[in-house]
């Protein structure tokens, strides 16, 4: 215990009487903890983009073309495959997902946004914040997600005009806002829901699509009456109902292009930027203890063993590491209220705190061949005198 405190008063007497260039170090430990950490929120931001829709879907399984690679542009469903999929035993419902993309324009700046004709009521449909939801049939009304109320000064009530090309011509519709759901981003777009028949009028369509009125489906969301026979049950689904394959959420998040490849990326700077660390940190206190090899010589000479000299630069990386860490968190959380909503970084708990935590331990890894150094330092040579 006694060795412990006076290591401790040997690293933070030395930190407090050579403060500038501690600080210096810390302030760069500072700008890896603010690089990572935004790493960390642009990751988790990117992904909540591309799969936020999917993820918070109130479902256990999604249904798609066979032979579509569970991809959802890819799959194209009949539309009796709805009634098909909802008369399997151990479906407790299952709902249609009609997805596309418009723009709404009658906003200062136009706004493109994911356009998703799902059911009210069903397994596809997001929980409402505020408002009700939209009527059936033709209605045109919209619930819009809360990234739409954030990127525009759209209200409930309000009437939203949006433009659709339908052939060779843009031709404009207008849809009454009724309801507000959290965050439901996707394919990196906020999203606004409308009922399947009016989505099949109002989408953008090709020449040869014109002459239809038939929505058809690209996905079905099916929630079970047990959730822990997901694996059972995709394997019912699929001898019962032709022409079908069935993933769970997680691979068809996975499978949604590009999102691997983009977290693989995101990812790789995190662990480069994290060993930038390392070696940052080190190369600083390796010259550090090759700066006070003859006061470590002094010390080991009047008596102090090796585990006060090393513990005592473990304790100092660690001050200094923690301190740096500190500022970089505070930096963080300061820049994330200036940035605007079409940033895509979302600060997660978990990732943030794994990541607050790499960086504490990346300090002793980076000093380790310092401390090694320190307790080897031979009394007399270091004094010059063997």
């Amino acid at each position: 215990m006694n060795n412990f405190f006076l290591a401790t008063y040997l690293a933070v007497k030395e930190v407090i009487r050579n403060r500038g260039r501690f600080l210096l170090v810390a302030l760069v430990i500072a700008l890896i903890t603010l690089l990572v950490l935004f790493i960390a929120a642009l990751g988790e931001g990117l992904a909540n983009g591309n799969r936020q829709y999917v993820a918070n879907l109130d479902a256990q399984l999604i249904v798609f073309l066979q032979k579509s690679d569970y991809s959802i542009t890819a799959s194209r469903l009949e539309t009796n495959a709805v009634r098909a999929v909802r008369r399997v035993d151990g479906v407790a419902d299952a709902g249609p997902i009609y997805t596309s993309n418009t723009e709404i324009v009658s906003l200062a700046k136009p706004l493109k946004v994911s356009m998703l004709g799902v059911e009210a009521g069903r397994p596809g449909m997001p929980t409402l914040l505020d408002g009700r939801a939209f009527r059936g049939g033709e209605a045109r009304e919209a619930v819009m997600d809360r990234n739409v109320a954030l990127r525009s000064d759209i209200k409930i009530g309000d009437t939203i005009k949006v433009r659709s090309t339908q052939g060779t011509e843009d031709k404009f519709f207008e849809l009454v806002v009724v309801g507000l759901v959290e965050g439901q981003s996707y394919f990196f777009q906020p999203t606004i829901f409308v009922p399947p028949a009016t989505w099949e009028k109002i989408r953008p369509q090709s020449e040869a699509d014109l002459n239809s009125d038939t929505p058809f489906p690209n996905i079905i969301a099916v929630k079970l009456v047990d959730p822990t026979q997901a694996d059972a049950m995709a394997v019912h689904l699929v001898n019962d109902v032709p022409n079908i394959q069935v993933a769970t959420l997680e691979t068809t998040i996975n499978n949604i292009p590009g999102y691997s490849a983009q977290q693989g990326t995101v990812q790789t700077q995190g662990v480069f930027t994290l060993l930038i660390g390392i070696l940052v940190i080190g190369g600083f206190f390796q010259i550090q203890i090759l700066q006070k090899v003859p006061q470590i010589g002094v010390l080991k000479a009047i008596g102090s063993s090796n585990s006060v000299v090393g513990l005592s630069a473990v304790i100092q990386i660690i001050v200094v590491t923690a301190l740096g860490v500190g500022i970089g968190g505070g930096m963080t959380y300061l820049f994330s209220l200036g940035f605007p909503p079409t940033i895509p970084l979302a600060f997660n708990g978990t990732r943030s705190l794994i990541a607050i935590a790499l960086l504490l331990l990346i300090g002793p890894l980076g000093g380790m061949v310092s401390i090694i150094y320190a307790v080897r330092i031979e009394p007399l040579k270091a004094l010059r005198l063997g």
